[in-house]
């Protein structure tokens, strides 16, 4: 389906067969059927296979340093707020190299939607293993097997309150992107964590394994946490799905930066004066 956000004649350096292709539709199918306007949006991006993807869609985009891709999205949203704001990152660029920025931007609950494209491995530098990669596997570095228990980012993001939380499969398009629908509309950060086969260096984690070791979560209740935290640990099969969603203040309303300002903070022009009192007022708070 031709989108607003397609563009011509552009030459896409991932392997055919990739995740990240299927990844790339099912985002701008979601933005299409959102009504975003390309003008709006800013992807935000670091370093990797996934990081490419801002390159290939007809947007605003921002390439920055191997996991440093949210603080800059997190001042991005704050300066226009107008803005909608996607961060895509690998699983080594956001929970390796940028695991530190992870964490605290959840605690700050920016209102900005993260999507991890999450193959288990380094796609972009041959194949070593990524925080994720499970147990066992094998690699021109690991030869023996990864031995670390692999990083979990749902059960992370559920530990810090993380106000969406929710995990898919490049596989399955129509419900990865009614997810990807529901984290953008959501106020607050929204984590994504997306399931996608590396074709070249990762030949344990398939598409048919990814097919054969999840499942979609049923009658799950989105409001409590402590299912969510359970579902989080379970790890033959994986679920997936929405685990938790919250309203609580976001990161701009509490600064006092609203949608819709007449003034957005990248042209206000405070004397000195004015931004003592604006300090003071907040130490009141």
């Amino acid at each position: 389906m031709a989108t607003r956000f397609d563009l011509e004649n552009i030459d896409i350096a991932w392997c055919p067969g990739c995740g990240n292709y299927s990844i790339h539709n099912i985002l701008k199918a979601a933005l299409e059927e959102l009504d975003i306007d390309p003008k709006n949006l800013v992807i935000v991006s670091g370093i990797g296979q996934a990081a490419k993807a801002p390159q290939y869609i007809r947007c605003n985009y921002f390439n920055g340093l191997h996991g440093r891709s949210l603080p800059v999205a997190v001042g991005i949203k704050a300066s226009n707020p107008n803005l909608t704001v996607i961060v895509e990152s690998g699983d080594g660029c956001m929970y390796g190299e940028g695991g530190n920025h992870f964490v605290h931007a959840i605690r700050r609950n920016s209102n900005i939607t993260v999507i991890v494209h999450n193959n288990m491995v380094y796609g972009l530098t041959k194949g070593q293993a990524s925080p994720t990669s499970q147990r066992g596997f094998t690699t021109s570095v690991q030869v023996a097997g990864v031995l670390n228990e692999p990083f979990n980012p749902i059960a992370v993001a559920l530990s810090l309150k993380c106000s969406f939380v929710a995990r898919a499969f490049c596989g399955d398009i129509q419900q990865t992107k009614e997810i990807i629908k529901r984290a953008i509309l959501h106020e607050g950060f929204a984590l994504i964590d997306i399931f996608q086969p590396c074709v070249t260096f990762n030949k344990i984690n398939t598409y048919k394994w990814f097919k054969e070791n999840t499942y979609y979560m049923k009658d799950h209740d989105e409001t409590d946490i402590r299912k969510a935290f359970e579902r989080a640990l379970e790890e033959s099969p994986l679920p997936l799905g929405v685990f938790y969603v919250e309203k609580r203040p976001t990161f701009e309303s509490q600064q006092r930066i609203y949608k819709n300002s007449l003034e957005p903070l990248f042209k206000r022009k405070h004397s000195v004066e004015q931004i003592m009192n604006l300090i003071e007022s907040k130490r009141r708070w």
